[in-house]
């Protein structure tokens, strides 16, 4: 089964029923997901060239160069300098890259106990980074010049961040498990 039957099957009435909701087109959904990747001021135009290619393969859609907005001296930057890419996805292509991104990429970070469930933006969007691309199978490793880091922004039509919460984690996001701190209530004690 994949994630956009999931969502539609089981999640929508789960949240439902959870969130106290009458109507299904009140529950939350995903709209889209966004990746950057910033490449820096001091970088070859074959360095940002790969990062986008990278990202392209790792979508399956061809990024956008971004530029940098105004000149800022201290970094060495001018209004116009292609410093990064970007790629939105919408629709079956956002379904496809979450369910690699849970199933596939997030385990083959090396020590990977999940991802926090602190990086919500207060309007239901949670923004994730990810240090290496080479967490993708869509990357040839051997291609790879240097690591490169992305940040995903998946944004949803949650009110707030506990509705998006239930809803990524209902989806299959790996969330940090609460740590009890019992180890410590006995040391305060004494």
């Amino acid at each position: 089964m994949s994630l956009k039957e999931k969502y539609q099957n089981e999640v929508v009435s789960e949240l439902k029923t959870r969130l106290n909701y009458k109507n299904n087109h009140q529950v939350p959904r995903l709209t889209k997901v966004v990746l950057n990747m910033g490449v820096g001021t001091r970088h070859d135009k074959a360095d940002l060239e790969q990062a986008a290619l990278e990202m392209g393969q790792i979508t399956g859609q061809r990024p956008v160069i971004t530029k940098a907005r105004k000149s800022i001296a201290n970094f060495k930057l001018r209004e116009g300098n292609a410093i990064g890419c970007k790629v939105t996805l919408r629709g079956q292509r956002m379904w496809d890259f979450l369910d690699r991104l849970i199933n596939i990429a997030l385990p083959r970070v090396r020590d990977f106990r999940g991802i926090p469930s602190t990086a919500f933006d207060g309007r239901g969007s949670y923004s994730l980074g990810i240090v290496d691309q080479t967490i993708f199978p869509e990357i040839d490793l051997d291609k790879v010049k240097r690591t490169q880091g992305m940040n995903i922004t998946i944004v949803t039509t949650a009110g707030t961040d506990a509705e998006a919460l239930e809803l990524l984690t209902l989806i299959g996001m790996p969330f940090k498990k609460a740590e009890s701190n019992t180890g410590s209530d006995e040391t305060a004690a004494a």
